[in-house]
Formats: structure tokens, C-alpha cells, sequence
């Protein structure tokens, strides 16, 4: 066994970048004079249910208003975004973002659109204020409502298992819900916030879906991000809950890299990334072996892929188009995972194991996974949690793990299961 693990507190693949010169930021004074301590912060506090918020190991982008829609139609996404960012530069906005959401069903509309205002800052880790504490949340009157029941779930992950064993497929991630019903409308910002600061490294965003209606959370997982050539993609699979004992959270962090069950999950999506990838890039640099990411409440297996593009024209979103989805949310191979998954979740993921993320007019851009996420309107709140299912899963501790990772949103809302 492993007795020093290497660690990462997040999927940081890229180091940290000074906001975009070309993006189209209003700069108070404040951040102005003092660019770092604060920039972040601020942003984070400015947010409304009516804006835009993301925040990535690299910037922090909070958006409002809206100047234009990316349009649903038969054109392939990457098509309609680059033609809505050529729109927008010919109407006067400066170095045009689209920010937003993919959903898991890319033939269901996205909500990606160029806002009418970006503002800008350095990444949360970097702003010494996200390490101040903020309000914890009022546990008043939750009603919880799984869908399915963890039984449920159990069973239909057992007849995944039994299918793989008679070669039907490979992998397949099922995932499960809570349905929370608040008693007083609920409070996004300080959700928000919460999230924000629990897990400052990692991918914190609240973007709007449809009217009245908010995606929000912490994803520790990026799809792949572009910087001019360069190509970052760092799939996660293989997972395992922390601990607030220390000694056995680096157990449990140790086992986890050497557990067969978790590699052999965690080797299948990286074959699948390297694949996707490869007819993109020059070259591609797979480590042999993974290494591991913590989050406030998980351990997951880590691999960072990098590449240099063949083509300039080749967008971070066309390339996040041709991953999606890897084995990590869906299973292998896909069209029969996807089967699989409508015959078992009682449920439409809608933007859940999508994309939320941000592109530029360059072709420059970050795309997350969706995870760790939740469906926000008026007061409930509808929770997903996932689990990569093999021929060795267990289907009790496969629901243990969707419990687990439950826990970052919980924790946000001061609910417990």
C-alpha cells in the first residue's frame, strides 16, 4: 500500500491567469487599486439569482444581463456559439464571452449566452478574503424526499452489475436524487458563498436554465480547458468519502490508489479521454498513473491530460463537444450506458453530467463537468449524486458513495439525510 499518496486539493491543472484584457469588465475603483485582495470576493458577493457566476482555478467571471442567446437549431453547438460570439463582436461588445450550461442531452437546448456585462477577477484561492468565514446555514424544516429510495437505487444497480457479468456493457454511472423542500424561499447567494469558501480551488457556479430556475454548485472536475494550442482535460473516476479523523482520511486515501475496482473505473475513462482527444492534438500526454484529488467531502482518482491542437480553429467548446459524455458520467460504451440509464434513473437528468463553462471568441475556454450540483426554484431544491458502476461495484457501497457525495450541497444548506 501507498504510504504517501500524491495529493492535489483540487483539479488545478492550469496555473492561475490575470483577468482577460479583451473581456468586456466593468472594474470598480477598488479593484482597480487593489487587484488581487478583494477582486474575488467582490464578485462573489455581487451575485443575484439574475446574473451569472463562475469561478474557476484560473479567473472568476460574474456576468449580467443578457445581449444574446445562443439559438437551438440543427447546427452543431460549437457552430451556433461561434456564430453568436461573431454576432456580438460585429455589434460593438469587446471581446465577447458565452457563459453557461450544456445538458447531459445534447440534443436538449443549452443555456449559454453572451452576457450584456463580464466582470472579471483572479481566481478565488488567490483572494486572501475567501478564507474568511461566512454565515452557516439555518437547518429550518427541510422536508427530503429521495428519488429512488436508496433500496431502489441498490436494485438497480445490482441488475447493472448482473448485465455487465453477462457482457452487455462495461461501465455505467447511475445516479440518484433529493428532492428538498424548503419552508421560506430560498437564499442562492448564501448558498453560494457557502460553496464557494467550503471549496475555493475548484469549479463554483450559478447560472439560470429557465426562468426562475438556477443550476448551482461545486465541481471538482474540469471536461478540458484551451489557452491558445494548449489542451487541459483531468477526468476523475474512482472516489471514495473523506474522513474528519486524519489518520483515517489518509487511509482511505491510500487504499484508494490501490484499489483494482477504482483504477480499473478510473482507466476506463482515461482510455476514453485519450481517445477523443487524440485525432485533436499533435501530441497527448497520458500519465501512466492516476493521482489523487480531495474535495471538502471526496477523494477521487486524478489524471491530467495535456496536448498541443493540430488546428487554431479548434475550439475548447468543440472539444468539450467530442468528450461528452465520457465514461466518468455516463459509462462504456456510450449508446448502450445511455440505454441503461433511461431504463434505471426514474428521473431526467436535464443539465446534471452536462457542461457549465465559459468560450471566447478566440476559442479559448473552460468546460466543467456538471457535478456536485443542484436545481434551484422558488423554494426546492432538487440534488443528483452519481456513481460509476463496474462488475466489481457493490450496490450498498455504491449508494454510500452517492450519500457521500451529497454531503457538499447538504452541508451548503444546512440539511442532513
Amino acid at each position: 500500500m501507498s504510504t504517501a499518496p500524491e495529493v492535489a486539493t483540487q483539479a488545478t491543472p492550469a496555473p492561475p491567469t490575470p483577468p482577460d484584457p479583451c473581456a468586456t469588465a466593468q472594474v470598480t475603483t477598488a479593484e482597480r487599486a487593489n487587484p488581487v485582495v478583494g477582486a474575488a470576493t467582490s464578485l462573489l458577493a455581487a451575485y443575484t439569482p439574475a446574473g451569472r457566476f463562475l469561478a474557476t482555478p484560473t479567473r472568476t467571471l460574474l456576468a449580467t444581463g443578457v445581449h444574446a442567446e445562443v439559438p437551438h437549431d440543427e447546427r452543431p453547438l460549437p457552430h451556433r456559439v461561434t456564430a453568436t460570439l461573431d454576432e456580438a463582436r460585429r455589434a460593438g461588445i469587446a471581446g465577447p464571452y458565452v457563459v453557461g450550461a450544456v445538458p447531459f442531452d445534447h440534443t436538449a437546448p443549452a443555456a449559454l449566452a453572451v452576457p450584456e456585462t463580464l466582470r472579471t477577477a483572479p481566481p478565488l484561492a488567490a483572494d486572501p478574503l475567501i478564507a474568511l468565514p461566512t454565515e452557516t446555514a439555518d437547518a429550518t424544516g427541510w422536508r427530503i424526499r429521495p428519488v429512488p429510495s436508496p433500496e431502489e437505487y441498490g436494485a438497480g444497480v445490482a441488475a447493472a452489475v448482473d448485465r455487465m457479468w453477462r457482457g452487455d456493457f462495461s461501465k455505467v454511472v447511475l445516479a440518484r436524487t433529493l428532492e428538498l423542500t424548503a419552508p421560506a424561499p430560498l437564499d442562492l447567494p448564501a448558498m453560494l458563498q457557502r460553496l464557494a469558501r467550503r471549496d475555493p480551488s475548484g469549479y463554483t457556479f450559478a447560472l439560470p436554465t429557465a426562468p426562475g430556475r438556477t443550476l448551482i454548485g461545486a465541481s471538482p472536475e474540469l471536461l478540458v480547458s484551451r489557452h491558445g494550442d494548449q489542451i487541459v482535460a483531468n477526468p476523475l473516476a474512482g472516489s471514495t468519502p473523506r474522513s474528519d479523523d486524519l489518520a483515517e482520511d489518509v487511509r482511505r486515501a491510500a487504499a484508494l490508489l490501490e484499489s483494482a475496482k477504482d483504477l480499473h473505473e478510473h482507466s476506463v475513462v482515461v482510455d476514453g479521454v485519450h481517445q477523443a482527444l487524440a485525432s485533436f492534438c499533435t501530441d497527448l500526454t497520458v500519465p501512466p498513473r492516476p493521482t489523487l484529488v480531495r474535495t471538502a467531502t471526496m477523494w477521487h482518482l486524478s489524471t491530467t491530460v495535456t496536448g498541443t491542437l493540430t488546428s487554431p480553429d479548434t475550439s475548447a467548446l468543440e472539444l468539450a463537444c467530442a468528450l461528452h459524455p465520457t465514461p466518468a458520467v455516463c459509462g462504456t460504451p456510450t449508446a448502450t450506458a445511455r440505454d441503461v440509464i433511461r431504463e434505471t434513473e426514474p428521473f431526467d437528468r436535464g443539465f446534471f453530467t452536462g457542461v457549465v463553462g465559459w468560450g471566447d471568441a478566440n476559442g479559448d475556454g473552460e468546460w466543467v463537468v456538471t457535478i456536485r450540483c443542484a436545481e434551484a426554484e422558488e423554494r426546492s431544491l432538487r440534488l443528483y449524486a452519481g456513481a460509476g458502476v463496474v462488475a466489481a461495484s457493490d450496490p450498498a457501497a455504491e449508494t454510500a458513495e452517492t450519500g457521500a457525495k451529497f454531503r457538499t450541497f447538504l452541508n451548503a444548506v444546512g440539511a442532513e439525510l
